[in-house]
Protein backbone atom coordinates (compact mmCIF):
# COMPACT_ATOMS: atom_id res chain seq x y z
CA UNK A 1 0.00 0.00 0.00
CA UNK A 2 1.21 3.25 -1.27
CA UNK A 3 1.25 6.06 1.44
CA UNK A 4 1.09 9.98 0.13
CA UNK A 5 2.95 12.26 2.54
CA UNK A 6 2.18 15.71 3.27
CA UNK A 7 5.20 16.56 1.29
CA UNK A 8 4.25 14.08 -1.49
CA UNK A 9 0.92 16.06 -1.88
CA UNK A 10 2.47 19.87 -1.73
CA UNK A 11 5.32 18.82 -3.95
CA UNK A 12 2.44 17.44 -6.81
CA UNK A 13 0.25 20.75 -6.52
CA UNK A 14 3.39 22.88 -6.52
CA UNK A 15 4.54 20.94 -10.08
CA UNK A 16 1.42 20.14 -11.73
CA UNK A 17 -0.65 23.88 -10.89
CA UNK A 18 2.03 25.59 -11.15
CA UNK A 19 1.74 27.84 -7.40
CA UNK A 20 4.21 28.23 -4.74
CA UNK A 21 5.61 25.88 -2.35
CA UNK A 22 4.24 27.92 0.23
CA UNK A 23 0.69 28.19 -1.22
CA UNK A 24 0.85 24.39 -2.42
CA UNK A 25 1.64 23.65 1.16
CA UNK A 26 -1.10 25.01 2.91
CA UNK A 27 -3.60 23.11 0.21
CA UNK A 28 -2.05 20.20 0.30
CA UNK A 29 -2.22 20.27 4.57
CA UNK A 30 -5.52 21.51 4.07
CA UNK A 31 -6.68 18.17 1.36
CA UNK A 32 -4.47 15.57 3.93
CA UNK A 33 -6.25 16.98 6.90
CA UNK A 34 -9.64 16.16 5.50
CA UNK A 35 -8.21 12.44 4.43
CA UNK A 36 -6.45 11.67 7.39
CA UNK A 37 -5.50 8.46 7.50
CA UNK A 38 -7.31 7.41 4.56
CA UNK A 39 -7.41 7.34 1.14
CA UNK A 40 -10.89 7.72 0.57
CA UNK A 41 -13.91 10.23 2.30
CA UNK A 42 -17.66 10.91 1.58
CA UNK A 43 -18.68 13.72 -0.06
CA UNK A 44 -21.07 15.13 3.04
CA UNK A 45 -18.37 16.30 5.24
CA UNK A 46 -17.12 18.80 2.37
CA UNK A 47 -18.48 22.41 2.49
CA UNK A 48 -19.18 24.56 -0.95
CA UNK A 49 -15.90 25.90 -1.18
CA UNK A 50 -13.66 23.04 -0.08
CA UNK A 51 -15.77 20.73 -2.97
CA UNK A 52 -14.55 23.40 -5.32
CA UNK A 53 -11.18 22.80 -4.61
CA UNK A 54 -11.84 18.97 -4.89
CA UNK A 55 -13.27 19.36 -8.40
CA UNK A 56 -9.66 21.48 -9.17
CA UNK A 57 -8.01 18.38 -7.88
CA UNK A 58 -9.97 16.19 -10.10
CA UNK A 59 -9.46 17.97 -12.98
CA UNK A 60 -5.93 17.91 -12.37
CA UNK A 61 -5.86 14.12 -11.75
CA UNK A 62 -4.82 14.05 -8.22
CA UNK A 63 -8.54 12.98 -7.35
CA UNK A 64 -11.68 11.29 -8.52
CA UNK A 65 -15.18 10.26 -6.95
CA UNK A 66 -17.31 7.59 -6.44
CA UNK A 67 -20.43 6.03 -5.17
CA UNK A 68 -21.18 3.19 -3.49
CA UNK A 69 -25.01 1.97 -3.02
CA UNK A 70 -26.30 0.42 -0.07
CA UNK A 71 -29.90 -1.10 0.32
CA UNK A 72 -31.54 0.11 3.94
CA UNK A 73 -33.72 -2.23 6.21
CA UNK A 74 -36.51 -0.98 4.59
CA UNK A 75 -35.74 -1.73 1.43
CA UNK A 76 -34.88 1.85 -0.01
CA UNK A 77 -31.55 2.63 -2.21
CA UNK A 78 -29.05 4.93 -0.25
CA UNK A 79 -26.34 6.92 -2.17
CA UNK A 80 -22.78 7.61 -0.66
CA UNK A 81 -20.83 9.73 -3.11
CA UNK A 82 -17.18 9.28 -2.19
CA UNK A 83 -13.73 11.12 -3.10
CA UNK A 84 -10.69 8.92 -3.68
CA UNK A 85 -7.02 9.88 -3.47
CA UNK A 86 -5.37 9.10 -7.06
CA UNK A 87 -2.19 7.89 -5.21
CA UNK A 88 -0.09 6.84 -8.57
CA UNK A 89 -0.98 10.29 -10.01
CA UNK A 90 0.28 11.94 -7.22
CA UNK A 91 3.49 10.62 -6.51
CA UNK A 92 3.89 10.85 -10.16
CA UNK A 93 3.26 14.07 -9.76
CA UNK A 94 5.32 14.60 -6.75
CA UNK A 95 8.63 12.96 -8.35
CA UNK A 96 8.37 14.62 -11.88
CA UNK A 97 7.68 18.10 -12.56
CA UNK A 98 4.46 18.06 -14.94
CA UNK A 99 2.96 20.55 -15.55
CA UNK A 100 -0.14 21.01 -17.39
CA UNK A 101 0.92 23.82 -20.23
CA UNK A 102 -1.30 26.74 -19.80
CA UNK A 103 0.58 29.19 -21.83
CA UNK A 104 -1.89 31.28 -24.16
CA UNK A 105 0.64 30.40 -27.49
CA UNK A 106 0.46 26.81 -26.85
CA UNK A 107 -3.09 26.98 -26.70
CA UNK A 108 -3.71 29.30 -30.04
CA UNK A 109 -1.43 26.10 -31.35
CA UNK A 110 -3.40 23.22 -30.30
CA UNK A 111 -6.68 25.42 -31.74
CA UNK A 112 -4.72 25.74 -35.01
CA UNK A 113 -3.77 21.85 -35.09
CA UNK A 114 -7.19 21.24 -34.92
CA UNK A 115 -8.54 23.33 -37.15
CA UNK A 116 -5.82 22.02 -39.48
CA UNK A 117 -7.31 18.33 -38.81
CA UNK A 118 -10.79 19.48 -39.81
CA UNK A 119 -12.63 16.22 -40.26
CA UNK A 120 -14.88 17.78 -42.84
CA UNK A 121 -11.87 18.58 -45.25
CA UNK A 122 -10.96 15.47 -45.24
CA UNK A 123 -15.00 14.17 -46.45
CA UNK A 124 -15.04 13.16 -50.19
CA UNK A 125 -17.33 15.29 -53.02
CA UNK A 126 -18.98 11.93 -52.76
CA UNK A 127 -20.36 12.46 -49.47
CA UNK A 128 -21.04 15.81 -49.87
CA UNK A 129 -23.21 15.59 -52.64
CA UNK A 130 -24.85 12.39 -50.75
CA UNK A 131 -26.00 14.90 -48.07
CA UNK A 132 -26.47 17.29 -50.18
CA UNK A 133 -29.11 15.17 -52.15
CA UNK A 134 -30.79 14.01 -48.80
CA UNK A 135 -31.84 17.58 -47.59
CA UNK A 136 -33.48 18.13 -50.87
CA UNK A 137 -36.01 15.41 -49.80
CA UNK A 138 -38.79 16.16 -47.80
CA UNK A 139 -39.42 15.64 -43.73
CA UNK A 140 -43.05 13.90 -44.20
Amino acid sequence: MKIITLDDMSRAIANRMGINGEKARRVAGFVMDLFGYDDRIIDNILNPEDRQLFYILETEGMLTTGREETTLYDGRAWLTHYWQLRKNTILRYAKYNIKRDRNILSIKKQIKEASMRNIYSALSEEVWNARKINRKKPLL
